[in-house]
């Protein structure tokens, strides 16, 4: 039987962590192996940012990221920032352009972000191995032994870049997660983020309003240790409930059971009121539809005119009207699931893991980047960031 194939290096997972990690190690002169399940890399960077990969976000910092340790992600984001990845962007010609929120996007195609990860892992060097197929690791004195269906590899790092469940369908599995549990590390349970919400019971009346789009602000109910963010975006419902930007962001933060509340006029002043029409005209059902069309698209408007009308027409409704026209909750019954999540909120425990290297704490040579570590950006380019940060940090460390 022929000996392993000798790597310094095994990156598991080609998409946009691994790739990263894979082309920093290898320009630093070591032998990598680059393995992946699946048959082409970064599928993921394809369909990013409708195709055009929103790859990073100006406004990047720690505060924008969910994890069980808020702060573990603070060394990795200051190692590598955006301006870093903007430059490598520029050194590659690639044309860009900035949308909402700090949001940098490729001006034609994502394949432009796909190319340039490919061409660093070609400066170095770095043997990338597709359909790698019923990998199996274990772990010896001299470092990791590795056999899938194409071969064995000897390494002495590991680098584990699998990412998490989201968006099945491009070939996301469980593997980093069973991986972390074969070497007795622990996982903070995943779930689904960045991801529509359901409504159901009586609130499933508002998905007649399918296509439906207008700013708000959403939140959840505050804790008494911390304040969640809360986000000025736009809301969109769906034949199953509500998503759109504010939604997605709100979904990470959002636990089963609990509500989540939308502002519908998150622009107006403490000294301006939705209802001033009302209060200041004639007191009737026409003037608050009127009213209401001011600040809501008229679907909308008609249907906050029906579910959320005053109580009566005194000054004390009116007034408990305006309040929950500024905090309506509403009650998710679930999110569409991995299917339509953009990220794995959840993944190996912070805990675990050297902050400036990504190394696990007790087996040596051992790594997890990206998406499969309990680190989940906001929407806009911070999970693309996070990707680039933690894999230079393991990059430079193996």
């Amino acid at each position: 039987m022929p000996s392993p194939r000798q790597f310094d290096t095994i990156v598991l997972g080609a998409g946009a962590a691994g790739l990263m990690c894979a082309a920093t190690a290898g320009q630093r002169r070591r032998r990598v192996a680059l393995l992946d399940h699946g048959s082409l890399p970064g599928r993921k960077i394809l369909i990013s940012g409708g195709g055009r990969c929103n790859f990073t976000n100006i406004h990047c910092a720690p505060d924008r990221f969910l994890s069980s340790n808020p702060h573990f992600a603070k060394s990795a984001l200051a190692l590598y920032t955006p301006r870093h990845f903007i430059e490598l962007v520029q050194k590659y010609n690639i044309p860009y352009h900035e949308k909402t929120l700090g949001q940098l996007f490729c001006d034609h195609s994502a394949h432009a972000i796909l190319d340039l990860l490919l061409a660093e892992c070609e400066k170095g060097k770095v043997e990338h191995i597709p359909d790698a197929h019923s990998i199996q690791i274990e772990r010896d004195s001299s470092g990791f032994h590795l056999e899938c269906a194409k071969s064995e590899f000897h390494a002495q790092s590991l680098v584990i870049a699998t990412g998490g469940l989201s968006i099945p369908k491009l070939g996301a599995t469980a593997f980093g997660y069973d991986l972390a549990r074969q070497f007795g590390l622990k996982i903070v349970e995943p779930r689904p983020a960045l991801v529509p919400l359901l409504l159901g019971g009586k609130e499933s009346s508002w998905t007649q309003l399918a296509g439906v789009s207008t700013q708000v602000r959403a939140s959840v109910p505050s804790e008494s240790k911390s304040k969640p963010p809360s986000f000025v975006e736009k809301l969109l419902v769906t034949h199953r409930g509500l998503s759109g930007p504010a939604i997605l962001q709100i979904s990470s933060y959002w636990k089963p059971g609990e509500p989540i509340f939308v502002d519908f006029a998150p622009e107006l002043g403490k000294d301006k009121s939705i209802l001033d029409p009302v209060r200041k005209g004639r007191r009737d059902a026409a003037t608050l539809l009127k009213a209401l069309r001011e600040h809501l698209p008229q679907r909308l408007a008609e249907h906050m005119a029906q579910i959320a009308a005053p109580s009566g027409w005194t000054n004390a409704a009116l007034e408990a009207c305006e309040r929950s026209l500024h905090n309506y909750p509403l009650h998710p019954t679930g999110t569409e699931g991995y299917a339509k999540a953009e990220v794995t909120a959840g993944g190996v425990d912070t805990a675990n893991l050297e902050a400036r290297t990504m190394e696990t704490r007790t087996i040596p040579g051992l790594y997890f980047i990206g998406e499969v570590v309990d680190v989940t950006g906001w929407l806009g380019g911070y999970n693309f960031q996070w990707a680039w940060a933690s894999a230079v940090a393991a990059g430079r460390a193996v």
